[in-house]
């Protein structure tokens, strides 16, 4: 009796962490303003130990005038307290020594008070240096600031924005400038996207809805003889096939901008709603749903949302293996984002075919087939929403097939 093969293996799943790399010091962030400041204040500091040096070279050189005095001592008596000397008689030669080792040690003393309140001054300066260009530098660099701040208001789509930037021609009013000529041209481009939209939408979904209203007067006929409705319930459900292909790349086409109103979404309803809308489906194909769905509001669209959510339920149920299949949908709050996770059983997916499943058109390995499960833009939709939304949509293979998909977005 032949051995029964072994069911093939999942591959490895990639690593996914819903978080951002975040930098443990950001004050310690290496900016061009803390590069120029170092620059500033260091110029200063080796300028000022430069001149330290030199200054003190020149004392040292000026007040040694040798170790003998310019004159002699022949007799007397001398007295200092200075240099230890008491008043008494002694002989010449230990005198003119002794006032030689006094000079010399009075010479050093002053070298050496010289030195240390340089130092002291030259600490102080270093410090009004360092302030002095880091506020330079904060100056110098203002306009750039400007730019970033408007770059960040576009990001944002507010595409009227622009930077104006006055001041003296230089390079960074010309960078300004170039910078609001090029969101001029975005503005126009994606005003002309936006009108394209409204017009393809208008001029795409007219027809159609006429082909479907006539299909089903036809349809409607009772006298209709069998081949004709056959063939007209062929064409309903591919005129229906059309209608939700061009629902779904205008959907794609106004997801791929960013949402300008936002308003508090709670994942857990827009997922239960998912649910609710599947849970038929889902039972006719024998399909469990389970998964616990905690509270996780973010700001976004909830027309929107409740389409990732959607497509990725329906493609839960739909892609799952005949008998004893399961979809759990999960929402929670996660390292300060709101997380989706649609997991299901089904069959293995290789980890190289995840990236394409997110391309329009493409499906697990066929491409551009018909199918009656879909048009294959459900989950380039999902993509384009959550991209909207300023967050993230992975895949991963799930261990003994099936997927796991997790959405990550901004609370």
């Amino acid at each position: 009796m032949a051995a029964t093969p072994a069911p093939p293996q999942a591959p490895p799943k990639p690593t996914w962490d819903p978080r951002r790399p975040v930098q443990p010091f950001p004050w310690l962030r290496p900016t061009i303003r803390i590069r120029l400041t170092l620059l500033y204040g260091g110029m200063f500091l080796i300028a000022g130990i430069l001149l330290l040096s030199i200054i003190y070279l020149l004392a040292a050189s000026a007040l040694n005038v040798g170790s003998d005095l310019p004159f002699r001592v022949l007799s007397g008596e001398v007295s200092s307290d200075m240099c230890n000397m008491r008043a008494a008689k002694i002989p010449a030669d230990e005198l003119n020594r002794a006032l030689n080792e006094c000079v010399n040690e009075q010479r050093q003393h002053a070298l050496d008070t010289l030195l240390s309140r340089s130092l002291l001054a030259l600490l102080g300066l270093a410090v009004i240096a360092f302030a002095f260009g880091y506020a330079m530098a904060g100056r110098v660099l203002s306009p750039l600031g400007r730019i970033t701040r408007t770059a960040r208001a576009v990001a944002g789509s507010d595409l009227s924005r622009r930077i104006e930037l006055d001041g003296p021609d230089d390079e960074l009013k010309e960078l300004a400038d170039t910078f609001d000529d090029m969101l001029e041209r975005l503005q126009r481009a994606f005003t002309a996207q936006q009108r394209f939209v409204g017009n393809a939408s208008h001029e795409l979904r007219t027809p159609l809805a006429i082909n479907r209203t006539l299909l089903e007067v036809h349809l409607s006929d009772p006298d209709a003889p069998v081949e004709l409705q056959q063939l007209g319930k062929t064409l309903l459900a591919t005129n229906e096939r059309s209608e939700q292909l061009v629902e779904g790349l205008l959907l794609l086409a106004r997801s791929d901008n960013q949402i300008v109103e936002r308003k508090p979404v709670d994942l857990a309803e827009v997922a239960e709603q998912a649910v609710d809308q599947v849970h038929g489906e889902a039972e006719a194909k024998g399909v469990e749903m389970r998964g616990k769905r905690d509270p996780a509001v973010v700001q976004g669209n909830g027309v929107l949302l409740e389409r990732i959510a959607l497509n990725l339920v329906q493609n839960a149920v739909r892609y799952n293996v005949p008998e004893g299949g399961w979809v759990e949908v999960t929402t929670e709050l996660q390292h300060g984002q709101a997380v989706l996770v649609v997991s299901n059983t089904g069959p293995v997916v290789p980890a190289y075919e995840i990236d394409n499943l997110f391309e329009p058109f493409r499906r697990l390995r066929t491409e551009r087939t018909g199918s009656d499960k879909g048009v294959g833009l459900g989950l380039s939709i999902a993509r384009s929403v959550a991209r909207a939304h300023g967050g993230h949509i992975a895949a991963q293979p799930r261990e003994g097939g099936g997927l796991v998909m997790r959405v990550a977005l901004p609370v």
